[in-house]
């Protein structure tokens, strides 16, 4: 498809995107016709490491075979069914859920997206606690297909969006590379949270019902709380008879080397939101409970559903996903290609200033650009070099930050990612980077190297 055609279809059918938005600029961008694994493939024939993981949602890698089998096998018998029938990929997936969810979570609600997901949380919350207000980080990001979501997405400034839901609010998030308070920790004794409660309290004018956070802040920069801060954050709902909601939308499934975030830290959060990849690349979504809170919710009036929540083929990928996850242990090959990846950075930022902070856990990391490391001016212009650099040599990724800020490089490549590929994706980045600050020397890393010992 040549780009005079694509330029026409966009001018004359397409609802265009504001240019505030990483979607901008489609125009100037591939066209994507084929994926395979961790690659993916444009009109032209070009191929494309997919350091971005498509939409996040494969990180099982693109068209995984265990995923078309189940879907082959459910668009043979059933694509399409009614919400006031169960059916039986439906019951399977809620048992195979159940078995992974870390207790006392256990109850689940299926849904398409991670936005839809985020709003029935939210409503779960208000309904089991019978309160009303809940906050976020100011840096986080939890959809933007709802009036509910996008009033907690504090990463997009909230004034774009001309109207925001009531009793939603944000509190700092502990993004300690660019502490809100010019402290630091672990002398701060978490004072981001603590300010932010009292504040929160001096606003309540009601029962309040929730606080939502990411294990792992996105695309608010790949941002992991410190240690203690979520222990201290279970606390301080507790205090207040709040519920505790991770969105692991991003963060989940094996991502981060664990089947999920919240187990670094051994905090539990009384709901939990999961999606992105557990369709493996299909839109489902669900809301997960302890059987307490989802009981009291219900009592209450509590129900979510669409049209298209928990049909046969979209739970069957969702199975299938699972039995994937655990079958091929993809949280311990997330964690060996973090070890991979941080070693090459870490090593690289030791002769580039450009490297201000590297970042993340598991296939979900972050490379934060500055342009001096006592000031930690974003190195923005550096960083869209960066991404142009890698798409033009066959590496995908995509830049994220705060405010003005689009200075972090986010990695996330598909946890099937071969070694080969991940030095490949490496080797892309590291020229990108020398390229920016004018090296002259492009590396070339070797296809198989020693593997990198854990910190």
């Amino acid at each position: 498809m040549r780009q005079s055609e694509v330029k026409g279809i966009l001018d004359r059918w397409v609802i265009g995107t504001s240019g505030r938005s990483y979607m901008a600029g489609l125009e100037n961008r591939p066209v994507i016709a084929r994926a395979e694994g961790s690659t993916v493939y444009d009109t032209e024939g070009r191929a494309y490491l997919d350091f971005g993981s498509g939409q996040m949602a494969a990180a099982l890698g693109h068209n995984h075979p265990h995923i078309l089998a189940a879907m082959e096998r459910s668009a043979a018998t059933i694509l399409h069914s009614t919400k006031t029938f169960l059916n039986v990929d439906r019951l399977r997936l809620h048992e195979k859920l159940g078995e992974l969810l870390t207790p006392p979570l256990q109850k689940s609600l299926f849904l398409v997206s991670g936005s839809d997901a985020v709003e029935a949380a939210v409503d779960l919350a208000r309904r089991a606690t019978g309160g009303s207000d809940v906050l976020g980080l100011h840096t986080g990001l939890h959809g933007s297909t709802s009036f509910v979501t996008r009033s907690l997405s504090f990463v997009w400034s909230r004034r774009h969006h001309v109207l925001n839901a009531p009793a939603t609010s944000a509190i700092f998030a502990p993004y300690c590379y660019r502490c809100p308070l010019a402290m630091t920790f672990p002398v701060c004794e978490i004072r981001c949270l603590t300010a932010s409660m009292e504040l929160a309290d001096a606003n309540f004018t009601a029962p309040p019902a929730a606080v939502i956070v990411e294990p792992v802040l996105s695309a608010g920069g790949v941002v992991e709380p410190p240690p203690g801060y979520l222990q201290a954050l279970r606390d301080a709902c507790d205090q207040r008879g709040m519920l505790l909601i991770f969105d692991e939308s991003q963060a989940g499934l094996g991502k981060t080397g664990r089947m999920w975030a919240h187990q670094h830290s051994g905090v539990v959060p009384d709901i939990m939101v999961v999606s992105k990849h557990f369709g493996g690349g299909l839109p489902i979504s669900a809301v997960c409970a302890s059987a307490e809170v989802a009981e009291r919710a219900v009592a209450n009036g509590f129900f979510a559903t669409r049209s298209h929540a928990a049909d046969p083929v979209l739970c069957a990928a969702g199975l299938a996903s699972l039995e994937v996850v655990v079958e091929d242990d993809l949280p311990a090959r997330a964690a060996r290609i973090e070890r991979r990846i941080k070693d090459a950075f870490a090593a690289l930022a030791r002769e580039i200033e450009l490297i201000g902070d590297v970042r993340g856990r598991g296939v979900l990391l972050g490379i934060e650009l500055v342009t001096d490391r006592e000031t930690r001016a974003p190195a923005n212009s550096e960083a869209k070099a960066v991404l142009e650099f890698c798409e033009n040599a066959g590496l995908l990724l995509q830049l994220r930050g705060t405010g003005d800020r689009r200075n972090v490089l986010r990695l996330v490549p598909p946890m099937t990612t071969s070694d080969e590929d991940i030095d490949r994706g490496i080797s892309i980045l590291e020229n990108a980077i020398r390229a920016a600050v004018g090296a002259a020397k492009p590396v070339k890393r070797a296809a198989k190297r020693r593997p990198a010992q854990a910190k």
